[in-house]
């Protein structure tokens, strides 16, 4: 009698203990930068259904769920998910069909790089990507001389990096119907002693895009796949794609439902009319990966190409203002239209004359309208009376990258003066109380690590310059990384489902190799994402 009120006293205890609660992932004895609103850190959390359903402490985590898997971090710092606020996602993956171009050192090594792609792919049409003239010794455009004596019947379109200019051959020219009487518009058809030298620049570029046989749908999603390997390598869980196609927002959209593509991306639609009609009548697209509510507009073009439009002359040519590629009335009428619908407008403006252009048509057309969110995409030089319009809820999207990329060659472009509102973060976030970060990749790298680096150091990889680059406009580590996560996703409308490590939001989360927040400033840089996760569900 006494055994049997021994067990049946045994199983009441038993029955009276809550029974863990089943989850799909726990992750423990981690350093867990959370950045929720207090910037708080923990130690552990748990996955359920793709969600985070607990942030807290070992013991706690332990105690109140039992998962199949669970992930000793041993100390390694984790951060949410990170989003690259700028980007060209499929470009990057367009390019790994194409020549590369990047970091060729002269226009030698450009003309070396297209024998070898073309001797392996026999393409009936050569594209390529990624040259700089200023990393070349003549840091001068080149010309087609060169390339129609290789390829006088094969056309052959190479794209500068920044995506502002062709070097294209005499046979491209003739197929686009570009002659020395051609007129431009948006841009420069560049001649010397009223020759054609081959580069165009902005608008006449799309006469050259028109003639670029179309790619295959295998060749789109090979491309696809691609860009979102390279990416999810460098522990990006969102992209946001400066200017999509609807061929290829309804491609990714079909990856992603049939689970062949996991990667996030907040999709600009591209300012072509047929898109603008679909869209903007369409409303709204979004799924749990895929997110369509924005316009890309290109305001003017770039620095680097003496394209992005300016006040007053560059310092370096003689009355030469840039170009607009979107003219200044046209930039009012899409203000409004937008305006009119729930989309964002996300404008590239690089110049300080694109920037004014830009920020009093958002000014105008969003009157009486609140929670807009619209971005101006590099605000790279900015007068110094227009940071006040940031404060009026438009948000800055920028790129660290380009700043010290530029450093060496762009007070050359613009001057002393116009420099103090140039590649200003602080500033800007001062004004605007946030800064959405992306790379622009693959104008630049696409690690997120160099944008942080960027971001803090101000330098280039070799500790150049000593003190950083305009220093006092670095953010710091905390401003970095909420740029690359909570702020992003603010940008992007998206702050209650992703950007922190807080319950409720999606699992997207990176785990570093260093710890990004404590390691010294020029190692930040070097950080590898040892595994990146998306919806709790290991990426790489």
């Amino acid at each position: 009698m006494k055994h049997l009120y021994i067990t049946f006293f045994t199983l009441l205890i038993i029955s009276c203990t809550p029974s863990k609660k089943q989850v799909d992932l726990i992750v423990i004895n981690a350093n867990v930068y959370t950045v929720d609103d207090a910037f708080s850190t923990a130690e552990a959390f748990a996955v359920k259904d793709g969600k985070f359903v607990f942030v807290g402490a070992n013991e706690e985590v332990q105690k109140l769920y039992e998962a199949k898997d669970k992930i000793d971090a041993k100390g390694k710092a984790i951060v949410p998910g990170l989003i690259d606020a700028h980007c060209h996602f499929y470009r990057l993956g367009e390019n790994q069909q194409a020549v590369d171009l990047v970091a060729t050192t002269s226009f030698t090594e450009v003309l070396d790089r297209v024998q070898d792609f073309q001797l392996k792919n026999k393409k009936e049409f050569i594209y390529g990507r990624g040259w700089d003239q200023n990393d070349w010794e003549i840091k001068e455009f080149p010309t087609k001389k060169e390339v129609d004596e290789l390829y006088p019947d094969t056309p052959v379109a190479i794209e500068r990096i920044d995506g502002h200019a062709y070097l294209v051959n005499q046979k491209a020219l003739d197929l686009a119907g570009i002659t020395k009487e051609t007129v431009a518009v948006g841009g420069e058809i560049v001649k010397i002693d009223g020759e054609l030298t081959g580069v165009l620049v902005d608008g006449p570029m799309g006469m050259i895009d028109a003639i670029i046989p179309k790619p295959s749908q295998k060749t789109m999603i090979a491309a696809l796949k691609d860009a979102e390997r390279i990416s999810i390598a460098n522990g990006l869980t969102t992209v946001n794609d400066a200017g999509l196609s609807r061929e290829i927002i309804e491609l990714i959209d079909s990856l992603q439902q049939v689970g062949e593509m996991k990667i996030r991306v907040y999709a600009m639609v591209a300012n072509y009319p047929e898109n603008l009609e679909y869209y903007l009548n369409k409303g709204i697209l979004k799924t749990d990966r895929l997110n369509v509510r924005s316009v890309k507009v290109y305001g003017d073009g770039a620095l680097g190409s003496r394209g992005a439009v300016m006040r007053t002359p560059y310092s370096d040519k003689a009355n030469h203002f840039g170009a607009m590629v979107t003219p200044v009335d046209e930039i009012e009428r899409l203000a409004y239209r937008i305006a009119d619908t729930d989309y964002q407008m996300n404008t590239h403006a690089i110049g300080d004359s694109a920037n004014i252009v830009v920020l009093r048509a958002y000014k105008n057309a969003l009157k009486g309208k609140k929670d807009r969110r619209w971005k101006v995409e590099h605000a790279q030089i900015v007068s110094a009376p227009d940071f006040e319009y940031f404060e009026d809820g438009i948000i800055p999207s920028v790129q660290p990258t380009h700043a010290t990329s530029d450093m060496y060659w762009a007070e050359d472009r613009v001057g002393a003066e116009r420099m103090h509102g140039a590649y200003a973060f602080k500033t800007l976030l001062n004004k605007a109380g946030m800064v959405a970060l992306g790379t622009d990749f693959p104008v630049e790298q696409v690690s997120p690590f160099l944008t942080f680096y960027a971001a803090v150091a101000r330098k280039d990889f070799k500790g150049y310059p000593d003190g950083g680059f305009q220093i006092n406009e670095a953010l710091t580590r905390e401003e970095a990384l909420k740029g690359m996560t909570i702020w992003a996703a603010y940008s992007n409308f998206e702050e209650d489902e992703k950007g922190s490590i807080e319950i409720g939001k999606m699992a997207d989360f990176v785990i570093l190799d260093k710890d990004i927040m404590t390691i010294p400033e020029e190692e930040t840089a070097k950080v590898i994402p040892q595994e990146v996760y998306i919806s709790g569900e290991k990426m790489n």
